[in-house]
């Protein structure tokens, strides 16, 4: 043995030099190539080349460079060629001007020549072995000599020769390796056959084999790779095992699964019951290497058939706790109704019964509280099984039982009802008889149906059927369908209660949000909202008129979620809605909100609320407020806390609003700044919540940086086109947070529909004002509406006059109604009240308030402005339904003013 290894590693060091001295040499030859061609381009794209070949005298030039780069590059030569291959340059001087040894004429084609060919002495000796030719170039790319280089067969085998002592050296070692293994080898195996004898090894096995054979257990040993290493005759006969089954995988034994699995499980086991065929196997398996956990396993098998009784049932009980054990974690998964009753029919077949069908009150699946009005009428939910073989009513049809039928009768009596066999089940079959008549020729035999309930109310049942290939429904069966269906009911009626209460959440939210676009002139808007997929949120948006054409835009987002954020939410718009028609400015309204969140988290705080309610002590927010002036084409913004507004300009161009940031609602005390920003007709003002930019997966920062992209190039768009683009570029597919998104393009007042003009303090030139009001009512062709109108700004100016202070300025807007302004310098304002008879004053703005539509008040910086809209109908103004004109001439003298309530 031990010469034969000798003899095998002395072959295997031959092979291996000889190999690598192939090898090599192979290595060394290419190298040399890589070399030949690095060096000959190097020297050819070097500066100067191309000029010294264009030159006088190349070879002056070129002859030292080309012995320098050849000592460089530690080659045996370096050569320039002419194109027709005439030497320019050669280690020895004398080979100078000669016809150039080799192929050269692809390398004139632009190529690169490689090639193995003898030439004229060389420094190394006669002949080259490796050379490689290049073109040299000029600036226009023509090929104007050339370049090679090489090297000699002696100096290419010196790459590969200094590797030949460490192929010895490695040979030497192997060597030495298998002699100091087998020794250690023969050491080892007589350790392992105690120094036994090969003829007492043999009598020993005899021994062995005999004892095997002749014991009344099956024994079975498997190797750690699955297969059967051994088995007796015994265990040969319990398990009917092949002639050949030794060494073949204990898979392709066709073997009973539970046996199967068995022999391929690594895990030990003590006194198992197994079923193999008609037979009961008491087993124990213990690994063959318990301390090298080297794998493998020793079975024994012992036939205990008298113990089939109480496997059966073991077994029944293990299969319905593990299938009890998939309906806690099968059933339930979502909170939806649907879902849930097809996980409950899914679950149960076919492990329990060949076709399962689940029957729902049309309220629970709606999320309405179940009653018992409803049982007669059941609307299938659910189906699983062997629906394409059975005429079972299909998914989503209503169903209803007779008196007599299983299903109504476990509504009434509140417990499960066993039809063991179908073919004298008469209630179930009057339900509909040729239905049932066509489910038995099927095969459909057997019936446990059970009620579904939850909190002792009924929501349905459950149907579970057997074929005539199984087994029918036995008792035990009945207790363990109503033991599955209690399970099933209590998360069928979670789903219902969160489908009611989502329902009710989402369908208050909706009602708190715009229904519509009211109608003004200032502004084109479109909006989308996208609730998250759980519960509802606080995000609210508004669009609200105001005097003077003027449109107020309104984006909020309310801190938390639930009813309470979508009831806080609706609050604070119904809040910015009064505060707008007070007129106050921007910052205003920010301050007066602001002031209300702090009285409602106080409210929360000091309030009966239980501990768990939702929402407690949260009840920040943050508020965009912008009010739009068509007439000066400007916007005035403030924000609390609320992310940046964007601007889409006429050209396409996307820019920051640049509206200061303030803190947000709730924290009181804080004031907010005010931004005025001129807007260009047609452009668009795009205000969002922080849901659209924002979510757990990226920074604020990017969300804008997309919301940007998005809507880049939007100048020509509508604003519904820009909602749409924005939504389906930046929406989530698993939305988190609500979205709310409302984009508006400003429209310019036209100037030839204003009409603007300064009135000296002096009441002697009221009817020059009421002059030219008629003048400009009759260039807008509102003649009808003169006396109205000149009636309400006499009343105003003269009022204004008297009892305001300078500057008074008259403005008229024809817009979608027309308007009337009159300013003063004053910060006091008139108010309508009922005259005395015996008054001489006061009856001025109630005279105001019968003409126009609505008039109210606005303060500014600078004083005060009294306004009065007349609704115009066909280019008049509508007639006031409260008083006839006549009959308020006859009460009324239009000379007496009335004085301001100070």
């Amino acid at each position: 043995m031990f010469l034969l290894q000798v003899v095998i590693v002395v072959l295997l060091v031959v092979a291996a030099v000889v190999g690598m001295m192939l090898q090599g040499a192979r290595d060394a030859l290419q190298q040399g190539r890589r070399a030949s061609v690095i060096a000959a381009q190097s020297f050819a794209s070097a500066p100067g080349t191309a000029e010294a070949l264009q030159g006088r005298d190349p070879s002056a030039v070129l002859q030292p460079r080309a012995e320098a780069a050849r000592k460089r590059a530690g080659l045996d030569f370096v050569v320039v060629l002419s194109t027709k291959g005439i030497r320019y340059t050669y280690p020895y001087p004398g080979e100078i001007g000669k016809k150039f040894v080799g192929t050269f004429e692809p390398a004139l084609k632009g190529r690169t020549v490689i090639e193995q060919a003898g030439g004229p002495p060389l420094p190394a000796g006669r002949g080259t072995d490796v050379q490689a030719v290049v073109p040299v170039t000029d600036s226009r790319g023509k090929v104007v000599g050339l370049v090679s280089a090489g090297l000699t067969v002696k100096n290419v085998a010196a790459l590969w020769l200094p590797q030949l002592p460490i192929i010895l050296g490695s040979g030497g070692a192997a060597l030495v390796l298998a002699m100091t293994g087998t020794t250690l080898v023969s050491r080892r195996l007589r350790q392992h056959t105690h120094g036994m004898s090969p003829v007492e090894l043999a009598q020993l096995y005899e021994h062995h084999d005999a004892v095997l054979h002749a014991v009344r257990e099956g024994v079975l040993i498997t190797g750690a790779d699955g297969r059967l290493l051994l088995a007796n005759d015994e265990a040969a006969r319990l398990l009917g095992l092949p002639e050949d089954a030794q060494g073949r995988p204990v898979r392709e034994l066709g073997l009973p699964e539970p046996v199967m699995g068995l022999l391929a499980s690594p895990e030990a086991i003590t006194d198992e019951v197994y079923r193999a065929g008609n037979r009961l196997l008491a087993v124990n398996k213990r690994p063959t290497y318990p301390q090298a956990g080297r794998g493998g396993s020793v079975v024994t098998l012992r036939d205990t058939t008298e113990l089939a009784a109480v496997s059966g049932r073991a077994e029944v009980a293990r299969e319905r706790l593990e299938l009890l054990y998939e309906a806690g974690v099968g059933i339930g998964t979502t909170l939806d109704v649907g879902q849930t009753a097809q996980e409950l029919a899914e679950v149960a077949a076919p492990q329990f019964a060949d076709l399962v069908t689940v029957d729902l009150l049309d309220a629970v699946l709606r999320g309405w509280e179940p009653t018992a009005e409803g049982w007669r009428h059941l609307r299938r939910a659910a189906i699983a099984g062997a629906q394409r073989m059975m005429p079972v009513y299909p998914l989503g049809e209503l169903i209803t039982f007779s008196v007599r039928s299983p299903q109504m009768r476990t509504l009434q009596e509140g417990r499960g009802v066993l039809e063991t066999d179908l073919r004298h089940a008469r209630g179930w079959r009057e339900q509909d008889p040729e239905r049932a008549r066509k489910a038995l020729e099927g095969g459909l035999r057997s019936l446990v149906t059970v009620p579904l309930r939850a909190r002792n109310v009924a929501l349905g049942v459950v149907n579970f059927y057997r074929t005539a290939d199984s087994p029918p429904f036995v008792p035990e069966d009945l207790a363990f369908a109503e033991e599955l269906a209690a399970r099933a009911a209590v998360t069928i009626d979670n789903a219902r209660r969160f489908a009611r209460e989502h329902a009710m959440a989402v369908t208050l939210q909706r009602s708190l949000l715009p229904r519509g676009q009211p109608e003004q002139d200032a502004l084109e808007v479109a909006w989308r909202y996208l609730p998250a997929e759980a519960g509802v949120g606080g995000d609210w948006f508004d669009v609200i008129p105001l005097p003077g054409a003027r449109v107020a835009l309104v984006m909020g987002d309310v801190v938390g979620r639930g009813l309470h954020a979508a009831a806080t939410m609706g609050r604070l718009r119904t809040a910015v809605h009064n505060f707008a028609v007070l007129d106050l400015p921007v910052d205003e309204v920010l301050g007066n909100l602001d002031d209300l969140v702090v009285r409602m988290d106080n409210e929360e705080r000091t309030g009966d609320a239980p501990e768990d309610h939702e929402g407690e002590g949260v009840t920040g927010a943050t508020c965009l407020y912008a009010v739009y002036d068509p007439v000066a084409a400007a916007c005035t913004m403030a924000r609390a806390g609320h992310p940046e507004p964007v601007v889409v300009h006429p050209d396409g161009t996307v820019a920051c609003a640049g509206v200061p940031a303030s803190a947000p609602l709730g924290l009181g005390g804080y004031p907010f700044e005010t931004t005025e920003l001129p807007l260009p007709e047609g452009s668009q003002l795009v205000l969002y919540t922080d849901g659209l930019v924002e979510d757990r997966t990226q920074d604020i920062d990017v969300g804008l940086g997309r919301l940007r992209r998005a809507l880049a190039g939007s100048g020509s768009r509508t604003p519904d086109e820009t909602c749409q683009a924005v939504i389906d570029a930046l929406k989530p597919s698993h939305s988190s947070d609500d979205i709310a998104l409302l984009t508006a393009r400003t429209r310019a007042f036209p100037r030839s529909r204003v009409a603007e003009w300064d009135v000296p303090p002096d009441p002697a030139l009221v009817p020059s004002v009421r002059a030219r009001c008629r003048q400009t009512l009759r260039e807008w062709g509102l003649e009808e509406s003169g006396f109205a109108t000149e009636l309400i700004v006499s009343e105003l100016v003269t009022n204004a006059i008297r009892y305001g202070s300078p500057p008074v300025t008259v403005r008229l807007l024809h817009g979608r109604c027309l308007i009337c302004e009159v300013s003063d310098g004053s910060g006091t304002s008139p108010r309508l009240r009922r005259a005395a008879t015996t008054d001489e004053g006061g009856r001025g703005l109630f005279l105001v308030a019968q003409f126009a539509q609505r008039w109210g008040t606005r303060y500014t910086a600078r004083g005060k402005v009294i306004w009065a809209e007349q609704v115009l109908h066909d280019g008049t103004a509508a007639a006031s339904p409260l008083a006839p004109v006549d009959f308020l001439l006859d009460q009324f003298d239009l000379d007496q003013l009335e004085g301001p309530a100070v």
